[in-house]
C-alpha cells in the first residue's frame, strides 16, 4: 500500500464508522471499558473492523478511543494499558492486511487542561504521550484523535505525538455544537489554526453534528488551511424509537454532500455515531466516478495566521495591519512590577480587557520584571490574558524557559517576541516555534549589533529566515523586525527602517513588524512623531505594530491609513469607529468618569472573573453594612446573570463563565464566615447523576458549579450510577428535580430507563437531561421535563420550572 500522505493526495479514502454500538450489539455489557474487549473478546473486536473492511473502508481505527490512563484507571485498566492499546493495533493489523491502514484512536480524557482544569499540561501530555507510544511501537499507521472538546488539550496530544514520532501521520479532529463553535468556545478557523502548526496531517471534525453541519464547519477551515481535511459526521440526529436510540439519517442521505466535500478538499471520509457498515458501503459506492487527485495550493509565504482558544487572526498577506498591544510590560511600569513580584494578576487583565476593546488584535506579554520566577509569572499571565480577551498573544522574553512555560500554557498558536540572527538566539528559542506549532519575530540584530543600512539588516532577517526552514518553520511563520530606532539621536536611520520594510517585503517575501512608540523616545508631544511614522511605515508595508492601542492619535492614524491603502473594504470599520463623533480632529470621546458603587464592583469582579479582587471588595461590602444575603443578591447574582447573557449572544463562551463562576466560589466561601452556621437560602434540591454505563461527567460537573452559584443546593451523586441509585438518593434528598447527563449514544438509552423507573417508583420530581448526544426530541419521546443544550441554558430552564412550581 501506497504511503497515507500520498495516497490522500492520489484519492478520497474511506475510514470506518462507529465502533461502540456495534460492540454493544456484540457483546459490550453495560458499564464496562469497551477497550477491555481488546483482551477478552478479540474476536468480537475484529469482527467488526472485517465488517468495515468489507464494506470497502479504506482505514480503519482501533478500540482504544478511551485508551488513556486517565479513562482506563476508572476500571482499574490503566496498569494494561500498554497491553491494551499493543493488542488494538494488532486485532485490526490481522484483519487489515493489504486491504487497509490501521488507524489508531485515541480520544479524550475526560479532564481539562489548567486552568480550566485541574490537569497540568505536562501530565496531560505525559498521559497522550504512554498511549501513542504503545500505539506506534505496536505498528499502527497513523493516529485518529477524535471527538476533543478542547483544543488545549487536542494540542497536548499532538504535541505529545510527536515528541515520540516526527514521521506518524497525524488526524486531529474537534466536536462542534451547531452554533458552529465547539463547547469551549473554540471557532472552526481556530481550530484549524491551532491544529495544523502543533502537526496534524489532516484537520476536521467528528461527532456531533450531521454532514450538512459539517460541511459548514470544514468550509469555514479551509479559509484557513490548505492540509488535507476530514469529515466524519453522525447519522443524523439521535431520536428513540421502541425504547432503542436510532440515528436516522440513511446511508444515502450520507452522501449527499460527496460533491461539495471533495470540492472543498476534504481527502478522508468516515462515520461516527449511529454510522453502520452499510453506510460506509454506501459511502464508498457514492465516489465511484467521483474520485480526483487533489494538491494544495501553490507555496507562497501567504499571511502569518495566530489562534486562541476562542478567536483568530491573519497578519500580512495584504491583511489590515496588525495591532499588537504594548502595554503588558512591567518596563517604566511600577504598579505591574510589584504585582508580579506578588503573584498578582489584576493589572494584566486590566489591561488584556482594555487594549482587546480599544482594537488590538493581538496582545504582547512581557513579565521580565527583576527578582520574579519568571516562567511561573509567565504561566500565570498567559492563563490571566487568555481568560480575559479572546485575541492571540505574543510571548515576549528573552528567556527560554519562560517562553515555554507560556507556549504550554497557551491554547492556540501565538507569536514569539523575538529572536535574533545571533547563532545562540536561533539555536534556542526557534526548535520551541517548531514543537509548540508557533510563529516568531525575527530582530534584525546580531552579535555586532544593529546594522546601519536596510541591506545589512535584509542580511540578517535572510539568515533567520534560512534557519527557520532547517527548523522545518514556513516561511508565513516568520514575521520580521525592521527595528525602530529613536529619532532624536540617530535621525537618518528612520529612513533606513522604511526601506528594510520595502526591502525585507521585496526581496524575501516575509511580513514585517517594527515597536512604533521607540521613534519619539525624548522629543516633546511624542505622539505628533508615532503617529506620522506610524502612517509612514503602513504606506511601506508595514504588517503589524507594537503599540498603545489606547493612544487616539495612533489608532486614528491606523484606521485612516486602512482607508487610504485599501485594507478597509468601503471604509466600514473607519465609519463603525467615528459614527456620531464631531468632525474635529482629535476630539476626545466622553467617558463617564461615575465612580462605580460596591454593588457595581462586586458585580464587575464577577463578571471579569477576578479572583483576585473579589474578596477584599466583599470586605469592603460587609464594611459598609451589607448582610451576606445582599452581597450575594445584589452583587454576586446580578454579575452572573449578565455572565449568562453574554454566554447567550456569543460574546462569553464556557471558559469565561466558569472563571466567573470561580470567582463567585471564592466570594461565596467568605461570605459563609459571616453566616456562622447559617445557610443561604436554597432556591430549590437538585440531585445530579451521569447515567450507568457513561464515565463522562465534565459537562455535569459544570451544571453542578452553576446551580450552586445560582443558589440552588445540588447533591452531585456522581457518574456511572445505576438507576435504583439514583432512586434512592432522590427519595433520601427529598430532591426537586434530577439532572441526568450522558455523552455517549450507547449511554443515553439509560436515561429513558431511570425516568421510568422514577415513575414507577412514585417519586414526584421534575427531570432534565443533558449531554453532547442528547436533544430536544429525544428529551421529548422519553418524558423528560426539560433538556438542556449547555450548563447556562440549564440554570436558566430550572429556575423557571422551579418558579413555576412555586
Amino acid at each position: 500500500m501506497k504511503p497515507f500522505r500520498e495516497a490522500i493526495r492520489d484519492q478520497v479514502l474511506i475510514l470506518d464508522g462507529a465502533m461502540g454500538t456495534m460492540l454493544q450489539e456484540r457483546g459490550l455489557k453495560p458499564g464496562q471499558s469497551p477497550e477491555e474487549l481488546n483482551l477478552t473478546m478479540p474476536d468480537v473486536v475484529a469482527s467488526v473492523h472485517r465488517d468495515y473492511i468489507d464494506a470497502g473502508a479504506d482505514i480503519i481505527v482501533t478500540n482504544t478511543f478511551g485508551g488513556s490512563r486517565f479513562k482506563l484507571a476508572h476500571y482499574g485498566l490503566e496498569g494494561r494499558l500498554a497491553e491494551i492499546n499493543a493488542r488494538a493495533v494488532e486485532i485490526a493489523r490481522k484483519e487489515a492486511g493489504n486491504k487497509a491502514w490501521v488507524g489508531a484512536s485515541i480520544g479524550p480524557t475526560g479532564q481539562f487542561v489548567e486552568p480550566l482544569g485541574e490537569v497540568a499540561f505536562d501530565r496531560m501530555k505525559a498521559a497522550f504521550r504512554e498511549q501513542a507510544e504503545a500505539l506506534i511501537g505496536a505498528g499502527a499507521d497513523l493516529i485518529s484523535l477524535e471527538t476533543f472538546l478542547d483544543i488545549k488539550e487536542c494540542r497536548a496530544a499532538l504535541i505529545a505525538i510527536r515528541e515520540v514520532s516526527r514521521d506518524i501521520p497525524v488526524i486531529a479532529m474537534l466536536t462542534f455544537d451547531d452554533n458552529g463553535r465547539s463547547v469551549l468556545g473554540t471557532p472552526p478557523e481556530a481550530a484549524a489554526i491551532t491544529l495544523a502548526a502543533a502537526g496534524a496531517d489532516v484537520v476536521g471534525s467528528n461527532c456531533g453534528l450531521g454532514v450538512d453541519g459539517m460541511y459548514d464547519v470544514l468550509r469555514r477551515m479551509r479559509e484557513v488551511t490548505e492540509v488535507p481535511m476530514i469529515c466524519q459526521a453522525n447519522a443524523g440526529l439521535p431520536v428513540l424509537v421502541e425504547g432503542e436510540t436510532v440515528f436516522p439519517a440513511t446511508p444515502r442521505e450520507m452522501t449527499a454532500y460527496h460533491d461539495r466535500l471533495i470540492d472543498l478538499g476534504v481527502r478522508v471520509i468516515g462515520g461516527c455515531c449511529g454510522t453502520t457498515p452499510a453506510h460506509i458501503r454506501a459511502m464508498r459506492e457514492a465516489l465511484a466516478g467521483r474520485q480526483r487527485t487533489w494538491e494544495p495550493r501553490s507555496e507562497t509565504t501567504g499571511a502569518t495566521l495566530l489562534s486562541s482558544r476562542a478567536g483568530w487572526t491573519a497578519v500580512g498577506d495584504g491583511n489590515k495591519t496588525a495591532i499588537i498591544g504594548e502595554r503588558i510590560n512591567p518596563t517604566g511600569k511600577k504598579l505591574y512590577s510589584e504585582e508580579l513580584r506578588e503573584g498578582k494578576v489584576a493589572y494584566i487583565r486590566r489591561e488584556a480587557m482594555e487594549q482587546a476593546r480599544a482594537g488590538a488584535t493581538l496582545l504582547d506579554v512581557n513579565v521580565g520584571a527583576p527578582g520574579i520566577d519568571e516562567p511561573a509569572a509567565m504561566e500565570r499571565a498567559v492563563f490571566c490574558v487568555s481568560g480575559a480577551a479572546s485575541v492571540p498573544l505574543v510571548l515576549d522574553s528573552s528567556s527560554p524557559a519562560a517562553l515555554e512555560r507560556g507556549l504550554k500554557a497557551a491554547d492556540g498558536k501565538v507569536l514569539i517576541n523575538s529572536v535574533s540572527g545571533e547563532s545562540k538566539s536561533l539555536a534556542r528559542v526557534l526548535p520551541l516555534a517548531r514543537k509548540y506549532g508557533a510563529a516568531v519575530i525575527g530582530l534584525t540584530l546580531d552579535a555586532k549589533g544593529i546594522p546601519d543600512t536596510a541591506e545589512g539588516r535584509l542580511a540578517i532577517a535572510r539568515r533567520i529566515r534560512t534557519a527557520a526552514r532547517k527548523q522545518g518553520i514556513p516561511d508565513a511563520d516568520v514575521i520580521i523586525d525592521c527595528l525602530t530606532l529613536t529619532v532624536s539621536a540617530e535621525q537618518k536611520r528612520a529612513a533606513e527602517t522604511l526601506r528594510t520594510i520595502r526591502l525585507v517585503k521585496e526581496k524575501l517575501g516575509l511580513s514585517t513588524v517594527l515597536g512604533v512608540s521607540n521613534i519619539s523616545f525624548g522629543l516633546p508631544q511624542r505622539p505628533l512623531i508615532s503617529s506620522a511614522f506610524f502612517a509612514m511605515a503602513m504606506a511601506a508595508g508595514l504588517d503589524a505594530a507594537i503599540i498603545n492601542p489606547k493612544d487616539k492619535a495612533m489608532m486614528d492614524a491606523w484606521r485612516s491609513a486602512m482607508v487610504l491603502l485599501n485594507r478597509d473594504p468601503q471604509a466600514a470599520a473607519y465609519i463603525e469607529a467615528y459614527r456620531g463623533e464631531q468632525a474635529a480632529v482629535g476630539a476626545a470621546t466622553p467617558v463617564s468618569d461615575r465612580p462605580l458603587s460596591i454593588r457595581e464592583q462586586l458585580a464587575r469582579a464577577v463578571i471579569d472573573g477576578d479572583r483576585d479582587a473579589i474578596v477584599p471588595l466583599v470586605e469592603e461590602a460587609l464594611a459598609s453594612g451589607l448582610a451576606p444575603m445582599q452581597v450575594s443578591s445584589e452583587g454576586f447574582l446580578p454579575g452572573l446573570e449578565e455572565v449568562g447573557r453574554r454566554f447567550e449572544r456569543n460574546i462569553f463562551f464556557l471558559p469565561q463563565v466558569m472563571q466567573s463562576a470561580d470567582t463567585m466560589q471564592a466570594g461565596f466561601a467568605r461570605l459563609k464566615q459571616e453566616m456562622k452556621g447559617q445557610a443561604f437560602e436554597s432556591k430549590g434540591r437538585i440531585l445530579m447523576a451521569t447515567v450507568e454505563g457513561d464515565i463522562h461527567d465534565i459537562g455535569k460537573n459544570i451544571v453542578c458549579t452553576l446551580l450552586e452559584n445560582h443558589g440552588f443546593q445540588v447533591f452531585d451523586i456522581g457518574k456511572n450510577v445505576s438507576a435504583a441509585t439514583i432512586i434512592a438518593r432522590a427519595k433520601e434528598y427529598a430532591v426537586d428535580a434530577v439532572g441526568l447527563s450522558a455523552l455517549m449514544t450507547t449511554t443515553m438509552s439509560e436515561m429513558d430507563n431511570v425516568i421510568k423507573k422514577l415513575r414507577a417508583a412514585g417519586i414526584k420530581t421534575f427531570t432534565m437531561v443533558g449531554g453532547a448526544v442528547v436533544t430536544q426530541e429525544y428529551a421529548d419521546r422519553i418524558g423528560a421535563d426539560l433538556y438542556a443544550r449547555d450548563a447556562m441554558e440549564a440554570v436558566a430552564k430550572i429556575k423557571r420550572l422551579l418558579a413555576g412550581k412555586e
